[in-house]
């Protein structure tokens, strides 16, 4: 059972940066695909980016690349994602999550956290 605890998340303005952290316990974390979702008010939650249990493959949405980094150190259990040039757009409810493969479907994630706000103030 792995547990997923989210954090970084705040109220910036846009154009402005911000990096979430995920924290990982009771699992091994470098055995498994790392993924970041979000979801807007009155919206489904979408898929943001994902990274392999090595970080030597990552994938971002369209919505968000070259604006998003995601990483991971498996050292410390934790992956992250570096947001820039935020824009209203991306205010929402940003989740972590832990699964098998790297794919962009909610249901290849076993694991996730409860989320952290980011909103963005244009």
């Amino acid at each position: 059972q792995v547990q997923l605890v989210e954090s970084g998340g705040g109220l910036v303005q846009a154009g402005d940066s911000l990096r979430l952290s995920c924290a990982a316990s009771g699992g091994t974390f470098s055995r498994h695909v790392m993924a970041w979702f979000r979801q807007a008010p009155g919206k489904e939650r979408e898929f943001v980016a994902s990274i392999s249990w090595s970080g030597g493959s990552t994938y971002v949405a369209d919505s968000v690349k070259g604006r998003f980094t995601i990483s991971r150190v498996n050292a410390k259990n934790t992956v992250y994602l570096q947001m820039n040039s935020l824009k209203p757009e991306d205010t929402a409810v940003y989740y972590c999550a832990a699964g098998s493969s790297s794919g962009r479907l909610l249901n290849e994630y076993n694991y996730w956290g409860q989320g952290t706000q980011v909103t963005v103030s244009s």
